[in-house]
């Protein structure tokens, strides 16, 4: 099933489902910024849920997140005939999660993160680029996971030289 260049959502269930995922609660259908958008709501979601999640809990949701990623964005994009089309924004939601992933929680670092994912995502440090030319969920998935630990690593060193704690408490 294809859907229409309105951006409206599909009619059968597991295509609801899937759009549903795949654009991050439909925000991903915003008409400018998608991938800010989708971005934004995860950061939202992990300000209401991180500050009570323990390492393990943190695991669980990576390893979620990751796995419904690659092959739900992988039929979205093709149910839109589009290689990486700019609704389908669940890899901006992984790849901000690994970002902040294991750091230490709070809103200044929750913005640093955030900011940090969304220039990197933009300008696709190596091997982000090459990762994007994997077929498929994997190339959209990628290259935002690629993004997601160089900015996770650069997140950790500014905490490092700051003099803090790289670790999230658990």
């Amino acid at each position: 099933m294809t859907i229409d260049s309105s951006g409206r959502p599909p009619r059968r269930l597991l295509d609801v489902v899937r759009t549903f995922f795949a654009t991050v609660g439909y925000s991903g259908l915003v008409p400018i910024a998608p991938g800010t958008a989708g971005s934004a709501v995860t950061a939202v979601i992990y300000v209401l849920l991180c500050d009570s999640m323990s390492t393990m809990a943190w695991l669980v949701v990576l390893a979620v997140v990751a796995a419904i990623s690659i092959p739900v964005a992988g039929a979205e994009a093709e149910a839109r005939g589009r290689k990486d089309p700019g609704p389908v924004v669940i890899d901006e939601m992984l790849g901000f999660l690994v970002t902040v992933a294991f750091l230490p929680y709070s809103l200044s670092m929750t913005l640093a993160g955030f900011l940090l994912f969304r220039v990197l995502d933009i300008i696709k440090p190596p091997p982000a680029r090459w990762l994007e030319r994997l077929p498929g969920g994997w190339g959209i998935v990628l290259d935002d996971v690629a993004a997601g630990i160089w900015g996770n690593v650069i997140l950790r060193l500014g905490l490092w030289w700051l003099g803090g704690d790289t670790a999230q408490s658990t």
